[in-house]
């Protein structure tokens, strides 16, 4: 396997149905998106500096991947991840070992927004669990793929005031941004690591606006046209949008396809 950092973009609608936008672990949600307003490019100049690491680099057959979700990942994990890894590694004679993981769990707030993740992971960064989650310097010790998502809530997103703020938790364009961003500059100090981000997608007409929806389909554009870059990430004309994807779509990050190769494999 790579040794270099490559982020992946997952870009991804979830096909779980919800009563709410509150979510609960065997809840879910059918999301349609609506029309986007035009994205505006905020991307930054990377100055982060690689962490070093004890962790082993893995060999090409042996890799562990950690999927971090809450109610929506729990069902598509649930869908038939580790039947599809087993049959792929006899099949290969590879070892890709995937675990999930409620993310944040008890200790922290049920939310794993932009906000949270910043929280977390940037702003408590460092070898100390916070709040009884693993920070990316304990996840990356353990692992070498990191699967992020955001449940559907993540799309229920407020107006900008024209103030932004990283610290906050308000879910608006302006601070998803500023999080984004600075997720971005963290997840490159780990270069042993690989990265797939799966976004989030607009929820069920009856839970929001048109107006929300709106914003998350131009959060979510900026992302993979803005926020994404080549060479680091995953490519808006690669980017799949079926979960039934998912699983080849890790394979092709851990075998070093992810930036090249198509939304089937």
């Amino acid at each position: 396997m790579k040794i270099w950092c490559l982020f992946i973009l997952l870009i991804i609608f979830s096909l779980c149905i919800s009563e709410n936008p509150q979510e609960t672990r065997y809840k879910t949600s059918t999301q349609q998106p609506l029309p986007t307003t035009t994205p505006v490019p905020t991307t930054i100049p990377s100055t982060a500096t690689p962490i070093p690491s004890s962790k082993p680099i893995p060999t090409e057959n042996n890799v562990k991947i950690i999927f971090l979700h809450h109610s929506t990942g729990f069902c598509i994990y649930e869908g038939g991840v580790e039947g599809w890894f087993e049959n792929y590694n006899s099949t290969k004679g590879v070892s890709y070992q995937i675990y999930e993981r409620d993310y944040p769990a008890d200790g922290y707030s049920w939310q794993n927004y932009p906000y949270d993740y910043w929280n977390i992971w940037v702003n408590h960064e460092g070898n100390i669990p916070y709040k009884g989650q693993d920070p990316l310097e304990i996840l990356t010790e353990d692992y070498d793929v990191v699967v992020w998502k955001h449940c559907f809530p993540v799309s229920d997103i407020e107006a900008d005031t024209g103030y932004p703020d990283i610290s906050s938790n308000r879910k608006s364009i302006e601070n998803y941004k500023l999080q984004y961003n600075a997720l971005k500059e963290k997840m490159r100090q780990f270069p042993n690591t690989k990265f797939i981000v799966w976004t989030g997608a607009a929820l069920i007409r009856s839970e929001t606006t048109e107006e929300s929806a709106k914003r998350a389909r131009e959060f979510f554009e900026w992302v993979k046209n803005e926020w994404d870059e080549e060479g680091l990430y995953f490519r808006k004309d690669a980017v799949f949008t079926m979960s039934s994807f998912i699983f080849q779509r890790i394979v092709d990050v851990i075998e070093g396809r992810g930036d090249i190769s198509s939304i089937e494999g």
